[in-house]
C-alpha cells in the first residue's frame, strides 16, 4: 500500500474506532490540555487521545481502557499543532533527513520540500524509492514537482530533466508544482511548461510561482495561467497586491531575505486584519540561520509584529495545510490528524518545551531526544562524488574580456576586466578572482573572473551548486589545483586552500552536494566557512547562497551556466562553454 496516499491501513482504522468504543486502549492520553482549535479559532480545554502516530479523540471524555497508556498531564502547557514549513530547500549543505529531524525538535513537524537535487542526482526509480524512506521519519515530508532547473543546461541534460517532470507531478508525495522560476518564458509562449501547470491543476495540486517584483498586470496574467501562490513579495504593498488577486502568500524570513517582520509590522500598522491566506517560510536558509529555530522563530517574529496570537499560529500550521490540501493529515489538533503537537509554556512563547511528532517524543521538558532512523543513502545511489578526470593547465586559461561583478550575495553584473587574467596569480588587494564552472563529468568548462568575492584567498572549490556542477574560484592557479585534487579525495565538498595549505574542508558525501552529518555539525561547519571567507574579504550576506546561485538564471543580470556566460534578460550566450 502506498504510504503517501494511505497513511493508515484498514486494520489500523478499525483499531482507532475500537478505542472510541472502549475496546482498546490508546497509546497516549494528554490530560488537562489547553489546546488551539484552528476551526473554532480559540483556545479550548479537554483531553487528547493518541494511538501511535494518530490523534483519535479530542474532547472532555477519558478512554474506558488505559492499560499500558502513557498519561501526560498538560495542565501547565498550551498545545498548538506542529508547525509546517511550506517552502523548504532541504539540500543547503544539510540533507532532507538531517533537516527534518532537527526541524521536528524545534516544533516544525511537516516540511514541503524542493525536489531539484533528486532530479539532478537520481533516476525516477531510485528517487521514488527514496521518498518512501522519508515516510519512516517522525516528521511528515512532502515534495514539490519542479518544472525547470533554474539554470540553462546542455541539450541532453535538458531533455533528461524534462522527461522527469510529469512522473514527479503524478507522485503521491508531491503536493504542488513549482516553484515556477521560468515564468517569463511562460508569458512569452512556453507551452510545454504551461501544459505541466495545467496537469498540476488537473491533479488538484496547487502551482507555486516565483514572481519577484511582478506588476499587477503580470500577477494577473500568471493567475490566469494557473499560479496559486507566491512567496516573493518584499513589501507590504506587494503582499496586498498578491492577496487582492487571490494568491496565497508566503511571507519570507530567510538568511538571504529576512523580510517577514518588516512586512507584517507594516501590515498591522496599516490596520490589516486578514491573515487567512498567509503562510510563513524560511525559504531554504543556510544552516547557521537555523540556530535560532525554524517556524517557531517565524511565529515569534509575527507576534512581535503585532499579529493576533491565534492568527500567528495558524499561519505556521493550518493555513499551509489547507492550501496544500493536506488538512486532513496535518495542521490541526483534531480526530484523524497525525499526532504533531507542540507544548508551549505560554502562547507568547512559540518555541516548544516539548514536541510530539507522529506521536513520538522529539523533545520533552527542553531535552531533545535522539531519534535513530538512518537512511542508507548510498543504497539509493546518493554516493560520494567520484571524479575520474584531472584538472590540467589548459583548463586554467582565462582569456575572455568579460567578468561577473557581485552587487550582492546573488546579483551579478557584467564588467570589463581590469586585471591580466592570463597570469598565474591575480594580485592581492583587489577583489578579482578566477572563476570556473566545471561539469562534474568533466565534459565542459566555463571560465571567467569574479569580482567581489575575495581580495586574497588562494582557492575555493565547491561541488555544491545549483546544478550539481563544480565551482572553482581563487587568485592562485596552483592553489586551485590543490583544492580540486583534495575535493576529489574526499568525494565532493567545499575546500579552501591558501599559500599551498588546505585551511578548511567540508566533505559533502551525499552526491557532492549534502553532508551526511547531523544538523548541529553542519551548522558549526558552515559558521567556520563564513568566518574564513570574511577573513579573506567576503563582504556580502551569505557565501553559501553565492555558490548556489552563480548559475541560477532566475536572478539578474549575468550568470555562469553549463552552456556558457549568459545574459539573463536577453537569454543570450555571451561566451559559450568550452568542451574539454
Amino acid at each position: 500500500m502506498n504510504e503517501n496516499r494511505f497513511r493508515w491501513r484498514n486494520r489500523q482504522l478499525r483499531e482507532h474506532a475500537a478505542i472510541i468504543d472502549g475496546k482498546l486502549a490508546p497509546t497516549k492520553v494528554i490530560t488537562n490540555a489547553t489546546y488551539l482549535n484552528v476551526y473554532m479559532k480559540q483556545w479550548m480545554e479537554g483531553n487528547i487521545w493518541i494511538d501511535n502516530d494518530r490523534i483519535v479523540y479530542v474532547g472532555e471524555a477519558m478512554p474506558d481502557k488505559t492499560d499500558g497508556t502513557e498519561m501526560i498531564d498538560a495542565s501547565e502547557s498550551y498545545i498548538v499543532p506542529g508547525y509546517i514549513e511550506p517552502h523548504s530547500h532541504p539540500f543547503q549543505l544539510y540533507n532532507p533527513q538531517s533537516l527534518g529531524l532537527y526541524a521536528a525538535q524545534t516544533g516544525t513537524t511537516t516540511l514541503i520540500n524542493d525536489n531539484l537535487m533528486w532530479l539532478f542526482l537520481l533516476d525516477e526509480k531510485k528517487a521514488f524509492s527514496l521518498l518512501e524512506e522519508f515516510v519512516e521519519l517522525p516528521c511528515s515530508m512532502f515534495w514539490w514537482g519542479r518544472y525547470d532547473s533554474q539554470s540553462v543546461l546542455q541539450e541532453t541534460d535538458q531533455e533528461e530533466f524534462q522527461e522527469k517532470v510529469v512522473p514527479w507531478l503524478n507522485h503521491d508525495a508531491v503536493i504542488q508544482g513549482g516553484e515556477l522560476t521560468s515564468w517569463p518564458e511562460v508569458l512569452k509562449g512556453d507551452d510545454q511548461t504551461l501544459y505541466w501547470m495545467q496537469e498540476t491543476t488537473r491533479l488538484r495540486k496547487p502551482v507555486e510561482g516565483h514572481l519577484p517584483g511582478a506588476s499587477e498586470r503580470t500577477l494577473t496574467k500568471m493567475k490566469l495561467l494557473g499560479v496559486d501562490s507566491d512567496h516573493e513579495a518584499i513589501s507590504a504593498d506587494e503582499v496586498l497586491r498578491r492577496l487582492a488577486l487571490g494568491y496565497n502568500v508566503g511571507l519570507r524570513n530567510s538568511s538571504i531575505r529576512p523580510d517577514l517582520y518588516g512586512m507584517l509590522k507594516e501590515l498591522v500598522d496599516r490596520g490589516h486584519n486578514q491573515f487567512d491566506h498567509f503562510m510563513m517560510t524560511t525559504d531554504g536558509s543556510t544552516p547557521g540561520f537555523y540556530e535560532q529555530g525554524i517556524m517557531d522563530h517565524c511565529v515569534k517574529l509575527a507576534l512581535e509584529a503585532g499579529v493576533p496570537t491565534i492568527d500567528a499560529y495558524l499561519m505556521a500550521s493550518y493555513q499551509a495545510a489547507r492550501h496544500f490540501g493536506i488538512e486532513h493529515r496535518v495542521g490541526s489538533i483534531a480526530p484523524g490528524r497525525t499526532a504533531h503537537l507542540n507544548f508551549l509554556h505560554s502562547p507568547e512563547e512559540p518555541s516548544p518545551h516539548s514536541v510530539l511528532a507522529k506521536g513520538e517524543w522529539m523533545k520533552r521538558d527542553n531535552e531533545t531526544y535522539t531519534v535513530e532512523k538512518p537512511i542508507d543513502f548510498p543504497s539509493f545511489g546518493v554516493t560520494p562524488l567520484q571524479i575520474d578526470w584531472d584538472l590540467n593547465e589548459e583548463d586554467l586559461q582565462f582569456s575572455m574580456p568579460l567578468g561577473m561583478n557581485m552587487k550582492s550575495s546573488v546579483i551579478m553584473q557584467p564588467y570589463a576586466l581590469s586585471s591580466d587574467a592570463s597570469r598565474e596569480e591575480l594580485p592581492e588587494g583587489n577583489d578579482e578572482s578566477f572563476l570556473m564552472l566545471l561539469d562534474r563529468e568533466g565534459e565542459w568548462r566555463v571560465n571567467t573572473v569574479l569580482k567581489g568575492f575575495t581580495n586574497r584567498l588562494g582557492a575555493l572549490i565547491s561541488s555544491y551548486s545549483n546544478t550539481g556542477d563544480i565551482v572553482l574560484l581563487g587568485k592562485n592557479k596552483q592553489d586551485m589545483k590543490i583544492a580540486f585534487n583534495r575535493m576529489k579525495e574526499i568525494g565532493g565538498g567545499i575546500v579552501l586552500v591558501h599559500d599551498g595549505d588546505i585551511i578548511y574542508e567540508m566533505p559533502l558525501k551525499l552526491g557532492g552536494v549534502m553532508s551526511d552529518e547531523k544538523m548541529e555539525t553542519v551548522i558549526q561547519k558552515e559558521k567556520e566557512l563564513r568566518e574564513h571567507l570574511r577573513s579573506f574579504g567576503y563582504r556580502h550576506e551569505d557565501p553559501v547562497y553565492t555558490l548556489l546561485f552563480l548559475s541560477s538564471v532566475h536572478l539578474p543580470y549575468i550568470r555562469i551556466t553549463p552552456v556558457g556566460i549568459l545574459d539573463v534578460k536577453k537569454k543570450e550566450v555571451l561566451f559559450p562553454a568550452i568542451m574539454r
